[in-house]
């Protein structure tokens, strides 16, 4: 017997019986004082507990159906699935979106407590009740965070990992061969890497002055970049810059090569501490070029004295000349004199160690101009001594022709 129960006026009861499984319907509002139980399942006598509505039966469904007709007003039907109906299906809840055939929410049986956790602060935590920023993920192992373009919209597949551990933190390419192109170290010091808005990129320092700015605070130390080719037998290069310190006004620029000993190339910058400066390149080795200019310009030089090219001439023929090979650099065999000798000799140097090539060329040139003058002089007398000469041997011409020529006595 089907019976429809309805209210009508003055609050009476209409109970109308047309046959069995009666569909009721009220016209009103259904207020229950006590729980609610809804299913096939339901039985006489309940025990719901805490329950206030319960559903029971072996497929478990609660649809949201919008009867709205007209178009400017949203009209989507939505789910909540308890549970796969077929054989072998998921244990699980969702939330689906009937009418566009999609189901946006899932959690299945089994996740763990706090999988989605958004706290009274709107901050969202992913394995934690107690998120502490934005987005809060937390794990016992390696939390990760997977970026995974799909190929769904046309563009190739690729997918990123971004995760971290005790060991690092890095970002992951996991479409080729998971390689860890960008790691972070524990204990990794502020502004190790900045990038500025501009493009410019600090290395300890949050304001780079330059497309790559390279800062340390190594008191008398060396701040250091290392260049080296795996492939190359561990072929390794090192850029540096030193800071002597309190104790010192040098600081120097290096470029050296693991297990020589020392710099290959050193740019030294020496301060007298009263203002003035200057800079010193040393190359252990030789330098080849096509040309090599020095600044030569009356411009650019001052406190001018003539030189005696006669002394010079001298001091060049004094110094002693040998051949010798360096301990370090350089493997070839060369010929000169000792720079101790040539400060010696000329009072050039400032150091006994090192003789300027411009001095060099100007103690040659020095020379070639004395020798020029020495041989200019030994031209005049010898063009006197010609004269000399003819003068003499027209005398002698004129004795004999005199002899010659005198009449028998």
């Amino acid at each position: 017997m089907k019976n429809i129960i309805k209210l009508v006026g003055g609050g009476f009861l209409l109970v109308v019986s047309s046959g069995l499984y009666a569909d009721q319907v009220i016209l009103d509002d259904l207020i229950v004082d006590g729980s609610v139980c809804a299913g096939m399942d339901c039985v006489n006598g309940e025990s719901f507990g805490f329950d206030t509505i319960r559903l029971k039966e072996n497929n478990l469904r609660i649809r949201a159906v919008d009867t709205s007709s007209t178009s400017s007003f949203p009209s989507r039907d939505w789910q909540i699935t308890f549970n796969d109906s077929a054989n072998g299906g998921a244990n699980k809840f969702s939330i689906d979106d009937i009418d566009g055939g999609r189901t946006p929410l899932t959690i299945e049986a089994g996740a763990p407590s706090h999988s989605l956790y958004v706290d009274d602060g709107g901050r969202l935590g992913l394995g934690t009740s107690t998120p502490v920023v934005d987005v809060h993920v937390k794990s016992g192992n390696t939390p990760t965070m997977r970026l995974e373009q799909d190929g769904s919209s046309g563009f190739t597949p690729q997918t990123w990992d971004v995760a971290g551990n005790e060991a690092n933190f890095f970002i992951r390419d996991a479409s080729n061969g998971s390689t860890l192109p960008f790691r972070i170290f524990p204990g990794a010091p502020s502004n190790a890497l900045t990038i500025e808005a501009s493009g410019q990129i600090g290395i300890g320092t949050t304001s780079p002055d330059e497309e790559l700015d390279i800062e340390g605070s190594d008191d008398g130390g060396e701040v250091k970049i290392k260049i080296q080719n795996l492939a190359d037998g561990g072929n390794q290069w090192a850029l540096s810059v030193t800071d002597g310190g309190s104790s010192t006004n040098e600081s120097e620029f290096r470029i050296s090569k693991q297990g020589t000993g020392g710099p290959e190339l050193t740019i030294n910058q020496h301060s007298d501490g009263n203002g003035t400066s200057d800079a010193t390149l040393v190359v252990l080795g030789s330098i080849e070029a096509t040309n090599v200019a020095f600044t030569s310009s009356r411009e650019k030089k001052t406190d001018f004295e003539a030189v005696d090219a006669s002394e010079i001439l001298d001091g060049v023929a004094a110094l002693e000349m040998s051949s010798w090979r360096y301990k370090q650099g350089s493997p070839g065999k060369h010929i000169g004199p000792i720079a101790e000798d040539f400060e010696e000799v000329f009072g050039l140097g400032s150091s006994g160690k090192t003789i300027s090539v411009v001095d060099a060329n100007g103690i040659a040139l020095a020379a070639i101009q004395g020798l020029y003058a020495e041989v200019q002089k030994r031209d005049q007398m010898i063009e006197e001594l010609a004269g000399q000469l003819v003068h003499l041997q027209g005398q002698m011409d004129s004795m004999l022709k005199s002899v010659e020529y005198q009449p028998t006595l």
